[in-house]
């Protein structure tokens, strides 16, 4: 089953993550001048995709 592993990842339009602990936003680089956030959830952390993104394909 996919999201269990170390490595794991989900990829969505628009995902609702829930956990007991949250780290502080930081601003990343994605690609060129594009900026990104990324957050750390941690104890017993849980993600859902709520909307998928329209290009991936169905696997």
């Amino acid at each position: 089953m996919k999201g269990y592993d170390e490595g794991d990842s989900i990829h969505g339009y628009r995902i609702r993550a829930e956990a007991r602990k949250i780290s502080d936003p930081r601003v990343i680089a994605k690609t060129g001048r594009h900026k990104a956030q990324r957050i750390i959830l941690t104890e017993n952390a849980e993600a859902i995709i709520e909307r998928k993104l329209g290009w991936i394909p169905e696997q």
